[in-house]
Order: structure tokens, then sequence, then C-alpha cells
């Protein structure tokens, strides 16, 4: 049992360095965190919880580092995940409706809006008795003719608490750094 809580303490200090980097604006070193957290995560089998969380890390870093695409193929990978998986339990279907908000976030931030308000459908009819709000906002701005521009996304966002990621949320005395050389092995400097 020891090792397990050695381990999962390692990955979510590990992660908590990587929200760190990324509240600086250092998103290619918190992804190099994000994914040694996961890594990890996965390799010592632990709850999918941690899977999940560390995925949404790695969206939130790709998104704000203007890596739309790439977000854009890890959501179809999460909801090609809940297809298969085809589970019941309100905890899904609330990450599954999250995943398509931030699928339709992207692609109104790409200019895709009709492709956006699909997703947004998606989303709320996927949310159940979960509220949405950005979603219900972003979706009645479009429907009533509206523009929605960058700047009226990112405050929407921020006041609707989109990314997981928030300086109230980061414990620093829990973030352990990457050695330098596995920064290196990932292709980047140390930021430190």
């Amino acid at each position: 049992m020891a090792a397990t809580e050695n381990s999962i303490r390692l990955h979510l200090g590990i992660a908590e360095q990587g929200k760190l980097l990324a509240l600086k604006g250092q998103h290619e070193p918190a992804l190099a965190h994000y994914r040694e957290a996961l890594r990890m995560a996965v390799s010592s089998a632990a709850p999918e919880v941690f899977f999940r969380h560390y995925t949404q890390c790695v969206m939130e870093s790709l998104e704000r580092s203007g890596s739309l695409d790439a977000v854009l193929r890890y959501c179809d990978e999460a909801e090609s995940h809940y297809q298969r998986i085809d589970s019941p339990l309100p905890v899904v279907a609330r990450d599954r409706a999250e995943n398509h908000q931030r699928r339709a976030s992207i692609l109104l931030r790409m200019g895709r809006q009709a492709e956006a308000i699909s997703a947004f459908e998606q989303a709320l009819s996927t949310a159940g008795q979960h509220p949405l709000p950005l979603t219900s906002e972003l979706l009645g701005w479009i429907k009533r003719g509206l523009s929605v521009g960058a700047r009226q996304l990112d405050e929407a966002q921020r006041r609707h608490r989109y990314y997981i990621v928030r300086k109230e949320l980061v414990d620093p005395t829990r973030a352990i750094a990457l050695p330098p050389e596995r920064l290196k092995a990932a292709g980047m400097a140390s930021p430190l």
C-alpha cells in the first residue's frame, strides 16, 4: 500500500508542478510534467480519476498555447472512448458533456460556428441534470445572432471557471519538478 501512496504522491506532485508552470504561461514544460504524471498514473494502475484530470490539464495547456487542432484530436479520442465504454454513470455523462463543451469552444475559437453549435447542443443533451452554464450562455448568444469573438469567449470562460488550472486550486507545497535530464529528454530546457 505504501508504494501505491508514494506513486500517487509522486505523480500528483509532478502534475502540480505542471500547473505552476502553466499558470506562468510556460506550457511546453507544463505539458512535459502532465504527460509524465499521466505515464506514471497509467503504469501504476492508479484510479481513472487521475488519468481524466491529467488529460484535462494537457488539453488546457494545449488550448492556452494555441494548439487547437491537438485539442480537437484529444476531444475526438475522448468521445471515441466514451462511446466504447457506453457507461450509464452520471460522472461519465458529465465528463462527456464537458468534452463536447471543450470541443465546441475550440471550434468557436477557430471560427467554425456551425460545428460549434452542433457540439454545444451535444453537450447540453449529454449533460442530463448537470448544468453547463458556459454552453448555455454561448449557445444563447449565437442563437440570438450575436457574434462571439475571442475576447467574449475568454471572458465567458473565465466567468464560468472553464479552466481547472487556476491559482486558487494549485498547491505549490505539493509540486515536484522533473529533473532537468527528464526535460532535456522531452526536448526542452529546464524552466527553473
